[in-house]
């Protein structure tokens, strides 16, 4: 009699426990949002610029019913004084349910970036369950993030992913740019005297026709999206743009290099010969000495010999020897200028403060305050690279070479 008193206790207990649907979600009542734009207006409010997928045109194509063209994206956008606010007046303009569970891409304008700065925008998006903070985040770059949204672009048919797998690539093979997070910005913000930095991406051609199905039918067309810079933050605000040598610099201090191509001079030709990475690894030390602190940067490469437009003969260990020395070389000045553009605009991008902070706690409390502003402009940094060639493609003797001796 117990056991069956204890069985109806159990299945009575359970039956309260379970929660049946009562979140369902049903597709047909959701508006997928793949990315947000935030802007703001000349009155100080967040302008929200939403990417709402049509799932019929991205699985069909772009073709809709009745045989009429239509994009597989529909833009919805909204004002308010927080984005909170504007994501709610949104809904007065949507026949479905909001849903950011697959928002991947938050574009922020470059005007906003500079004005208001990305602190009071990350705690509303970090706030809501719902809302990934792994989604990359982009500052538009001379232009607003709605232009950005707006874009149609071809290949890849949801805009969002085009801009996504682009910082991948790019990221990967060339190495001037950064996808970073949403979480990984506010890491950056949060640690003691660090800046952040978030990659840059622009709108090329005209934004009205970015917007039209037109722009998808060229071979070529008249407008794109294409990853510009990374875009340099100090207390959540832009303060500074890096492109180039300074920009690749960084990304390498902070061991975020998958793969890139260092070209160096040789036998008096610029660039004559073409490095490819294929492993590298960064690691930095601090120490402090007399109250002052010192920095050390260590970084390590392997990779191949990608192309030579001279004739070299890299059998010679002698030469290869040479190479690997003007690649350090090469190396060590991206280095360097990194540091020293990160020391003119009086930010640490680069995370030497978080070392020092890790290593040193106690002396680094002394330096917190002023460290953006007094120590780290000044600070003094060794530089050590170690290069080296491991493979020489699917030939050793140099094509030239060759061509060089049949002429003889």
């Amino acid at each position: 009699m117990k056991r069956k008193g204890f069985f109806l206790l159990l299945m009575m207990t359970m039956t309260i426990l379970l929660t049946s649907c009562w979140s369902k979600k049903e597709l047909t009542d959701l508006a997928i949002v793949s990315a947000m734009g935030i802007d703001v207006t000349k009155d100080g409010r967040f302008h929200l610029t939403l990417q709402i997928i049509n799932p019929g045109n991205v699985a069909g194509g772009l073709q809709g019913g009745g045989g009429t063209q239509s994009p597989p994206i529909t833009i919805y956008s909204a004002s308010g004084d927080n984005i909170v606010e504007a994501s709610r007046r949104a809904s007065g303009r949507i026949s479905r349910r909001l849903y950011y569970a697959h928002t991947n891409l938050v574009v922020v304008g470059e005007k906003l970036a500079r004005k208001e700065g990305l602190n009071t925008l990350i705690d509303g998006l970090d706030r809501d369950p719902e809302f990934r903070n792994t989604s990359t985040l982009v500052v538009a770059k001379n232009s607003t993030a709605a232009d950005l949204v707006k874009t149609l672009t071809p290949v890849d048919k949801i805009p969002a992913n085009k801009v996504l797998k682009t910082l991948e690539f790019t990221e990967r093979k060339w190495g001037e740019n950064v996808k970073t997070s949403l979480q990984e910005v506010m890491k950056s913000i949060e640690s003691p005297g660090r800046g952040a930095v978030v990659s840059g991406f622009r709108l090329v051609g005209n934004p009205q026709q970015a917007q039209k199905l037109d722009n998808l039918q060229e071979s070529e067309p008249a407008a794109t999206l294409r990853a510009s810079g990374i875009a340099v933050l100090k207390q959540g605000k832009l303060v500074d743009w890096l492109y180039g040598k300074p920009a690749r610099g960084t990304v390498w201090i902070l061991d975020k290099i998958q793969g890139t191509d260092i070209n160096i001079d040789w036998a008096g030709k610029k660039e004559a010969i073409a490095y490819q990475t294929v492993r590298q690894k960064t690691s930095v030390s601090a120490q402090v000495k007399n109250g002052q602190p010192h920095i050390s940067v260590h970084t390590r490469v392997e990779g191949d010999i990608g192309d030579m437009e001279v004739p070299v003969d890299i059998t010679n260990p002698k030469i290869i020897t040479k190479i690997e020395q003007s690649l350090r070389k090469e190396i060590k000045k991206e280095l360097r200028a990194a540091i020293e553009h990160a020391q003119k605009n009086k930010t640490d991008i680069l995370g030497f403060g978080e070392v020092v902070h890790r290593t040193r706690p106690n002396q680094f409390k002394k330096l917190k305050t002023e460290w953006n502003d007094v120590y780290f402009p000044k600070l003094d940094v060794d530089i050590t690279v170690e290069a080296y060639i491991r493979r020489a493609g699917l030939r050793n003797k140099s094509f030239l070479s060759g061509v060089k001796e049949n002429q003889k």
